[in-house]
């Protein structure tokens, strides 16, 4: 039987219990734990030095304020591109493909910035619903265009993240598919298109970890527009 597609972004279940809470919790296994020891391994140096560098870059454009929240965003970033490429070994899941986990996690973060706004600057908050020097005419419609685009936040971080691993995802099976239906016909061909696949997998490594940083980017610069 000839299975659809998009089968492999079901959310798979053992005896009943969705396995989606599993994959969700594997990445924190990942983490480095606090030790004390002198020296750390290689590679906790390495990921110490990629985090450090990372939060440097990401809280540059933020006052004192948007500092706090340093942790929180470098570990989101983690945890986001550890699931992005759970996905990308044989016989996993990955949770990021489904829509309502991005919206889960984009929206309470999202409002976060929104309140933390409100509470600290109203003025500078609202302000933004309405540019400086606006005519009079346009003042309705533009706060009603820029309030819209104010909710459409959250839903655009969490389809832009969906859609890419989404995509991806479909690509790697139908060259996979193709590449394993050519085998006994034209194995040439076939093996080209192992190849393709090969350096499809490399970029989809590279989408796993930048998706994962684009999104963090971009509620840093949501953060930076109310703190």
């Amino acid at each position: 039987m000839m299975l659809n597609f998009f089968d492999q972004f079901m959310s798979p279940t053992l005896l009943g219990i969705p396995l989606i809470v599993l994959a969700m919790t594997l990445p924190w296994a990942l983490f480095p734990l606090p030790t004390s020891r002198w020296c750390n391994s290689r590679l906790l140096t390495l990921q110490s030095w990629f985090i450090n560098r990372f939060t440097q870059q990401l809280l540059l454009p933020l006052n004192l304020g948007g500092h706090k929240w340093a942790t929180l965003l470098a570990s989101l970033m983690l945890y986001l591109m550890a699931l992005n490429m759970l996905g990308l070994l044989p016989y996993t899941y990955t949770p990021t493909t489904q829509l309502s986990l991005n919206l889960g996690l984009a929206v309470p973060l999202w409002l976060a910035t929104v309140l933390i706004g409100l509470r600290n600057e109203p003025t500078h908050a609202l302000a933004h619903l309405l540019p400086e020097g606006t005519p009079t005419p346009l003042i309705p419609i533009l706060i009603i265009i820029e309030t819209i685009s104010l909710f459409i936040r959250p839903l655009a971080l969490g389809v832009r993240l969906t859609a890419n691993l989404t995509a991806g995802h479909l690509l790697m099976q139908l060259i996979a598919t193709a590449a394993f239906v050519l085998m006994p016909l034209m194995p040439a061909v076939a093996i080209l298109t192992g190849a393709v696949l090969f350096l499809l997998t490399l970029l989809e490594v590279a989408v796993a970890m930048i998706q994962a940083y684009v999104f963090v980017l971009l509620l840093s610069l949501y953060l930076q527009e109310n703190v």
